[in-house]
């Protein structure tokens, strides 16, 4: 199934699955990456094996399709579900981590939008005026776009998404840091007490697949998702710039090579994860010069794929400026990161456009 080269163990790029495969897949997770970049897409043969698509991720649950943000992969993997519609219509959940360019452009390329057999519910963090549906026909408008967003054929509804477990948007206050950082050192890197019960918040389900959010740490907010099924779990979280939040935000500027201690809430949400989608933009040298940016360290997140104990950490939103060779780069010091912590099992890769991951 895995194959290790330069970019990392990671799963062959193959077709979109076909209503057969899907079918087949049923109790498992499939995961396809079809935007990577973050920020402003970056086609060219300096980014071609990563790809230079900004993010767009389609999970499938036992057939159940949710997408994760519409940056310009979007537009591939329509025409791929366009092509498999005339044995069974596109039924699509989409979810927007939040509303920047980066993270939307692609919706008015994705064919299925313009079929009206196609059925797309959009959730978002955002509620009332201003909301997702709203932000999405907006960039629609005859100042922006030739086609509006009346034009499209398929049947749109907004999505309701329950309350957020937590939020990284205020920080974490000095004051309290050390009281924190005790209690990790009483119950360990990974679960707090009491976790059992924050494992198991009721999110929302949908038609089988509980999902679950937290706010991320990222300028106008962001949200990060959890995705259960049948006992698998897949954490998409981008734009959130972890760095800024950590327990040890000033000892972890100085000292690289020292655990970096994510909020303990944060961990509980990503804990035993299967699978870990990580906006991991920047390398430690690039970090200063970025922060209050919105994005984290990839180091970063392999520390908090060490403290929540996820099995496989895919960084993602590669930064624009960031060639093949740089991701390389980033995903090799990632790995050995992660050992010198003392985590062998952990599988770090970077994430590629086409390819998917089948979680079992």
């Amino acid at each position: 199934m895995s194959t290790h080269g330069p970019g990392g163990p990671t799963d062959t790029p193959r077709p979109a699955p076909t209503e057969g495969d899907l079918a087949a897949a049923a109790g498992r997770a499939l995961v396809e990456f079809w935007g990577t970049r973050g920020s402003i897409p970056t086609p060219g043969s300096a980014t071609q094996r990563y790809g230079g698509n900004s993010s767009c991720v389609a999970l499938d649950f036992g057939g159940e399709l949710f997408i994760c943000d519409a940056g310009t992969g979007i537009r591939a993997l329509g025409v791929e579900l366009a092509r498999n519609a005339a044995a069974a219509p596109v039924r699509a959940h989409l979810f927007f981590s939040h509303s920047h360019w980066d993270h939307i452009q692609g919706f008015p390329f994705f064919t299925p939008a313009y079929d009206p057999r196609s059925r797309i519910t959009v959730y978002g963090n955002h509620a009332g005026p201003g909301c997702m549906y709203d932000l999405l026909s907006g960039q629609m408008q005859a100042q922006y776009f030739p086609v509006s967003f009346r034009d499209l054929g398929a049947v749109i509804t907004r999505g309701e998404l329950g309350e957020a477990e937590g939020s990284l948007d205020e920080g974490v206050d000095e004051a309290e840091a050390p009281t924190a950082r005790a209690a990790m050192a009483t119950v360990g890197l990974g679960r707090l007490a009491g976790a059992d019960e924050a494992l198991h918040r009721e999110g929302v389900e949908i038609n089988g697949v509980r999902v679950r959010i937290f706010r991320g740490r990222h300028p106008g907010g962001s949200i990060a998702y959890r995705f259960e099924h049948q006992g698998l779990s897949v954490v998409y979280s981008t734009d959130n710039e972890l760095d800024a939040v950590l327990l040890n935000h000033h000892e972890s500027l100085r000292d690289l090579d020292r655990m970096r201690k994510a909020p303990l809430e944060f961990v509980d949400f990503a804990y035993g994860a299967d699978l870990l989608i990580g906006d991991a933009q920047y390398t430690d040298q690039e970090y200063p010069r970025r922060a209050g940016w919105g994005h984290a360290r990839a180091n970063t997140l392999v520390d908090l794929a060490v403290q929540a104990e996820v099995k496989r950490l895919s960084l993602y939103h590669h930064d624009p400026l960031q060639t093949d060779v740089l991701v390389d780069q980033k995903v090799e010091e990632a790995r050995a990161r992660a050992i010198r912590h003392g985590e062998t099992q952990l599988e770090v890769s970077g994430a590629r456009e086409r390819v998917q991951l089948r979680l079992r």
